[in-house]
């Protein structure tokens, strides 16, 4: 059964609460005084939680990260710094034909404060005038910009660079729903000169179907609940998972001037599948700044619905992994990525394909490690074909 996503405040909490009775479970986020603090999976009978038991799970599920940011509150200490005057940033939306994700997203943004941030939609090689039109006749605050040049969502993030009049640039999906104070939330984090970047919490905006389900289960973009440093002198720049996601992510444009753009061989749009998120990190990270995961920059993403539409995303993001690792062997001469490779065939893929085999409880299902692991076999193909291709592409423009 669908699983009800609730967004509650611990400080007060209702004694009872009402979801539709199809639901037999919700996925609760925790918020102390707004900040994101956890989250936690309750059980719904006959479309009621009680409030008494509801408190118990959710302190439970908090545990000392609850008592820790009330103490936080307390002294008025906050790990960020002090408060100063907040950066104008741009905020850039990169899309494809997909209109009716982009206005939720976009009805997201516009309901923020307006502390003079710029908004840009990037429309990246579309096949009719439809977010065009959106744009045109229900965003007035909105500037459209069709990037039509080179397929891929890092030509469409290369675009929004180039284009951002601001410092600051924000980027979140069209299929991402933006919480009212995340672009706040991002910038709070780069008072230190030397963070280049800072992603955010992300959530599941729904779990309707069993394909959300298993994917908010298998691989959930959220990283936690605890603000984290990722310092340029101390971090694998191979290992990145931990850092976040681009869908909810800004970037400092100064920094990326002086370590390049997006590599345009990796990412959704090209036969690299995805990657450049991750490649873009660990180039930040090689070059020795730093990259803060802010969760109290949340946002919500829509997950693919359909269990077809799943299984081809993870053989996209096994492409894209691999793709980013051979990359990051051919061009950097991180001699490492083999090692790394194997490790994570030996250590995660083969015995969760185990578990599979066996039926064990809560393993993932066969399919859809195996098209994980198809694609991380065609990765490095895909890779040196996506630059291939980018090559011919940049020869018939220039």
């Amino acid at each position: 059964m669908a699983t009800a996503i609730l967004d509650l405040e611990i400080s007060k909490l209702p004694p009872e609460i009402a979801v539709e009775e199809r639901y037999s479970k919700a996925l609760v986020l925790i918020r102390l005084h707004g900040k994101p603090i956890g989250q936690a999976t309750v059980t719904v009978v006959g479309g009621r939680i009680g409030g008494d038991e509801l408190r118990e799970i959710l302190m439970n599920a908090t545990g000392e990260n609850l008592w820790k940011n009330w103490l936080y509150e307390a002294l008025a200490w906050d790990e960020r710094g002090p408060v100063q005057a907040m950066p104008i940033a741009t905020v850039a939306i990169c899309t494809r034909d997909r209109p009716e994700d982009l206005r939720r997203c976009l009805d997201a943004l516009m309901v923020m404060p307006d502390d003079g941030q710029e908004y840009l939609v990037i429309d990246n090689c579309p096949a009719t005038d439809a977010t065009r039109e959106l744009v045109k006749n229900n965003y007035p605050q909105v500037r459209y910009v069709r990037e039509d040049d080179l397929a891929g969502e890092s030509a469409a993030r290369n675009r929004g660079l180039r284009e951002a009049k601001h410092e600051f640039i924000a980027f979140t999906d069209d299929d991402a729903v933006p919480d009212r104070y995340w672009l706040r939330s991002l910038l709070r984090n780069f008072r230190d000169p030397r963070v280049t970047c800072v992603t955010g919490l992300v959530m599941p905006l729904e779990l309707e179907t069993e394909a959300q389900e298993w994917f908010e289960r298998y691989s959930p973009y959220g990283q936690g609940f605890e603000r984290r440093v990722f310092d340029g002198a101390h971090c694998n720049p191979l290992m990145v998972a931990p850092v976040g996601v681009s869908a909810s992510m800004a970037l400092r444009k100064s920094s990326i001037d002086c370590i390049g753009l997006f590599d345009e061989a990796l990412g959704v749009g090209t036969p690299a599948k995805c990657g450049s998120d991750s490649e873009m990190f660990a180039r930040i990270l090689r070059a020795g700044y730093r990259i803060v995961y802010e969760p109290r920059a949340l946002s919500w993403h829509r997950h693919r619905r359909t269990w077809e539409e799943l299984r081809k995303l993870l053989q996209c993001y096994g492409i894209g992994v691999y793709a980013f690792w051979t990359r990051m062997f051919v061009v950097n001469r991180e001699f490492g990525v083999p090692l790394l490779a194997l490790g994570w065939l030996r250590y995660e893929q083969i015995p969760a394909l185990i578990a599979s085999m066996r039926k064990q409880p809560d393993a993932v299902p066969i399919d859809l490690l195996l098209a994980q692991l198809r694609g991380c076999i065609s990765g490095p193909m895909a890779y040196f074909a996506s630059r291939k291709q980018l090559e011919q592409i940049k020869s018939v423009v220039s």
